[in-house]
């Protein structure tokens, strides 16, 4: 078995990001203002510029920018109908928010929810919908599945854990859902290594938010709680990292769709692999594909590896209703059951050279060329 040549994903910063990121490390040291200063304030600021969106909160985790939102939503003893192909994160949130999850299962051209599957999955106490924007897909069926929420009397949360970034239709991911909720974690295209952000336009949502993620105060260094609530505030040191990273996302976002780019030009000559590609301006922090279905999953990644090629987690791999969490759910999911049991992600990131992607695009040939990887 040959070693790892190119691994699954490479999180790098550039000298002169790391210098950077240091030196507002080193004022907030010297200024004494190591929580709640400027480099969160700016963080949100610059964050709310690049959504479009008039307000930010940012917080320590893209989980409780889920649960801030669905408290804000009125989520509290109501159905809310959750894509069964996410992250645990998704529909846990609901859960910790008081919430009931009512899994949907998903289209397999965006590997996310419908109108049909969002249908089925309603009952008379749905309050409301969560899309995932899976890979950095948004998917083109957005439009259609808010007009129907609106028909619905449901309100509409965008989980944009995966889409830093994206855009459809000159719309950034977080403006076509009554709120948005962002992750900001190590592997993601903007990262402050812990963290998470929440958008929105309404001034009210963005006064409660501030006193959800802070114990429960309107005033931040008043100890004078009007509602229960716990800690989650961004560090002043995360942010210092969101500022420098999301200063150079434009340039990241462009290293990767060069990469994708190259990836679909290559995989041309492969018609035996499905790429799930965005119809949408995705910052591509997946790059998606669907195995043939008679194609055992895990002797390709088996096979790419002794290649030389590691790949990333699935999108994901183990579908909710399949989850322990979920143990006995009803229903049937085979739409996710199929597109969670055969697809893989492929190696992208920034630096990822071309002969880089034809050697995993190579060693994928030659996997799906072994007798041995037919079911």
């Amino acid at each position: 078995m040959s070693d790892v040549q190119i691994p699954s994903q490479q999180i790098v910063f550039s000298d002169a990001e790391r210098a950077e990121v240091l030196r507002r490390i080193d004022a907030a040291l010297r200024d004494g203002q190591i929580s709640q200063g400027r480099n969160v304030r700016e963080f949100e600021e610059e964050f709310a510029g690049l959504v479009g969106a008039a307000y930010a909160i940012a917080v320590n985790g893209g989980g409780s920018a889920l649960q801030i939102a669905l408290q804000l939503l009125g989520a509290t003893g109501r159905d809310v109908l959750v894509p069964t192909n996410t992250f645990a994160a998704t529909a846990a949130e609901v859960l910790l928010a008081g919430g009931r999850v009512r899994l949907a299962d998903v289209d397999a051209s965006t590997f996310g929810v419908n109108v049909e599957t969002l249908a089925a999955a309603r009952t008379p106490e749905t309050a409301g919908v969560i899309v995932v924007h899976v890979g950095g897909l948004i998917s083109p069926k957005i439009d259609e599945i808010r007009r129907w929420c609106d028909r619905e009397g449901l309100w509409l949360l965008e989980d944009a854990s995966h889409a830093q970034g994206c855009s459809l239709g000159g719309r950034q991911a977080g403006r076509f859902g009554d709120l948005a909720a962002f992750s900001l974690f190590a592997t993601k295209v903007l990262t402050c290594g812990e963290g998470g952000v929440l958008v929105t336009d309404d001034p009210e949502r963005l006064a409660r938010a501030q006193r959800l993620r802070d114990y429960g105060k309107p005033s931040p260094w008043i100890s004078l709680s009007v509602e229960v609530a716990t800690n989650r505030r961004m560090s002043e040191f995360a942010a210092a990292l969101g500022v420098v990273h999301l200063a150079g996302l434009a340039a990241r976002s462009a290293e990767r769709q060069r990469v994708a780019d190259a990836y679909s030009a290559l995989l041309a000559d492969l018609p035996v692999v499905t790429p799930v590609l965005p119809v949408n301006e995705s910052t591509w922090y997946k790059y998606i594909l669907l195995l043939p279905p008679d194609v055992d999953r895990e002797f390709v990644k088996q096979g790419m590896r002794q290649r030389g090629v590691a790949l990333a987690g699935g999108v994901f791999e183990t579908p909710l209703h399949r989850q322990p969490i979920f143990d006995g759910y009803p229903g049937a999911f085979p739409v996710a059951d199929d597109i969670c049991a055969r697809h893989i992600c492929l190696p992208l990131y920034p630096g990822l050279s071309h002969d880089q992607a034809q050697h995993v695009v190579t060693a994928l040939a030659a996997a799906l060329a072994d007798p041995a990887v037919r079911r």
